[in-house]
């Protein structure tokens, strides 16, 4: 663990003490080493689950390939920012890059705690860096507004969760995971307790989003700058995800009941959000509400609580990041040209930029869930394990599948086919760091079609 946290930590004196001419190379060449070095905790060798450097930091096989996410984007913030960072004062880029490293070591530091508390901690920690560059580095005068939303609906879900685990290490006497789990069972059945179970999961509901509490999401999204998206949309909503599937193995007996209103606002959620996407006119703002529709059938197939569904729900939570993070990358290289993310403005792109338009249809295939790609598997495994507990719900995610499918024939479609209107002939072409940019996100994509499981979670 401390093999690539040092060097995380060590990017803070690279990024202020390198000259001005290297700034940009030297952060994204140690964060790329960062990044190479984290694959070695994919070499799994310990049988017995936990692999430790000390009792409060450790990494299992479900925090092992979110701990690889985190570190693999670092680097491709780094390089999809340089562009429209680079005229800003010096001290203000080393500020960005600095923020974005902090966000990094956050999240390393929460992926993989041992204790409930210090998870906590850190998934709180990880809102600063992300609200300073959502206010700061925003495109439009609605970011204060976007921040404000972010900030309090994170924090009106997470504060009843810190109440829970006070309550849960009065009652068991410990929050360490490593040993939570060989607890005795709880003995639940008054209000109370009931007024608990949702105090666990809200928090991590709300940074998912389950669909009901996804309006500071759009917001978000649409007003930060690429790198703010792309962490948003890549790990910090798979932050809900993973603490759902830690707090789920305390939360029975209550969740056989507790958890059906949840499960049928997530499934409804996915049609929602995906008609919406369907009348989008904002390039951004389209490929955050397909995120909340995606996350919706994670947060379906962790609330079954079947090894099914958490092997779904995490193979569907790495492919989504990676895929979704190139997707926000590839707007924002529209944004960049076009200076508009309408869509309309943005059509016949195909013309003049037929590399790129590859990416785009790239892009979209993984978003719709192309087989073989991992995106089909994670849904595969969700939806059948949904049909197994339910048939009824079939008629939700089949639904939620095509609209999904329609809205991303749409994005392409509207953004690359058609005549291309005279005022984007005359638009820069693209450069080296952008296609590198985008064979770094779905290299890995296709990669991991080859090799499963790395990403199956627990459920050998």
């Amino acid at each position: 663990m401390l093999k690539v946290l040092i060097p995380t930590i060590m990017l803070f004196p690279t990024i202020w003490l390198s000259s001005p001419k290297w700034l940009w190379s030297t952060t994204t060449a140690q964060s790329l080493l960062i990044a190479l070095t984290s694959m070695s905790w994919l070499c799994w060798t310990s049988e017995t689950g936990w692999s430790t450097s000390n009792l409060y930091l450790a990494t299992d096989p479900l925090s092992t390939p979110l701990l690889v996410l985190t570190c693999w984007l670092l680097p491709l913030m780094i390089l999809a920012s340089q562009n429209h960072i680079n005229p800003e004062p010096i001290n203000r880029q080393r500020l960005y890059i600095t923020l974005l490293a902090f966000l990094q070591t956050f999240l390393i530091m929460a992926f993989g705690a041992t204790e409930i508390i210090m998870f906590y901690v850190m998934f709180e920690a990880t809102l600063i860096p992300t609200l300073i560059i959502i206010t700061r580095w925003g495109n439009q005068t609605e970011r204060l507004n976007a921040g404000t939303y972010f900030l309090f609906y994170t924090l009106a879900g997470s504060l009843p969760l810190l109440v829970a685990l006070l309550l849960l290490q009065h009652s068991t006497g410990t929050l360490s995971m490593l040993i939570l789990q060989y607890s005795q069972p709880l003995t639940l059945n008054s209000w109370g307790h009931m007024i608990w179970w949702a105090g666990c999961l809200i928090a991590f509901l709300v940074k998912m989003p389950l669909y009901g509490v996804h309006l500071w999401l759009p917001k978000a999204h649409v007003e930060a700058p690429v790198a703010g998206s792309m962490v948003l949309a890549a790990v910090l909503l798979k932050l809900g995800g993973y603490g759902m599937m830690r707090m789920m193995v305390v939360l029975d007996p209550l969740s056989k009941e507790l958890a059906y209103p949840f499960i049928i606002l997530a499934l409804w959620g996915i049609i929602m959000t995906g008609s919406i996407c369907l009348r989008q006119t904002d390039l951004k703002s389209l490929i955050a509400y397909s995120s909340v529709s995606h996350m919706g059938l994670v947060a379906g197939g962790i609330l079954i609580q079947t090894p099914w569904g958490f092997t779904g729900a995490i193979i569907l939570m790495i492919a989504h990041g990676l895929v979704s993070s190139a997707l926000f990358c590839l707007a924002n290289t529209a944004y960049e040209r076009t200076h508009s993310r309408t869509m309309i403005l943005a059509r016949g792109l195909q013309m003049i930029f037929p590399l790129t338009a590859a990416w785009w249809f790239i892009a979209n295939l993984a978003n719709l869930a192309l087989p073989p790609l991992p995106n089909l598997m994670g849904e595969l495994t969700i939806i059948s394990t949904l049909f197994s507990w339910s048939p009824w719900t079939i008629l939700l995610t089949g639904t939620g599948t095509l609209i999904t499918a329609g809205y991303s024939l749409y994005l392409f479609l509207m953004t690359q086919r058609g005549p291309t209107p005279p005022h984007i002939t005359g638009l820069p072409p693209f450069h080296t760091r952008e296609h590198l940019l985008m064979a770094l996100h779905l290299i890995p994509v296709i990669l991991l079609i080859t090799k499963p499981e790395l990403m199956w979670g627990w459920c050998y």
